[in-house]
């Protein structure tokens, strides 16, 4: 009488071997080809949102926004300072 399906047995052995030797030569292959994709990732991000930045920056800079923006926020301290 077998307690465990041989099915079951050989799921539970691949499992193991993965869990034993993460770096087996297939997951090295796969790291090899992976390496930069996370830097890669990150690099377009940043761009993406210096791009955002530099929108938002020239928009505020020639509709007076930062200068208004100042002069409120000078305004309220001065306002609860005195």
């Amino acid at each position: 009488m077998r307690l465990i399906p041989s099915r079951l047995r050989r799921a539970a052995v691949s499992v193991v071997r993965h869990l034993v030797d993460p770096l087996s030569e297939g997951a090295r292959a796969r790291r090899r080809d992976d390496r930069g994709q996370t830097t890669a990732e990150y690099a377009l991000v940043l761009l993406g949102a210096a791009g955002v930045a530099l929108l938002l920056l020239g928009w505020a800079t020639q509709s007076g926004a930062i200068g208004q923006l100042f002069d409120a926020v000078m305004g309220g301290v001065i306002g609860k300072v005195k």
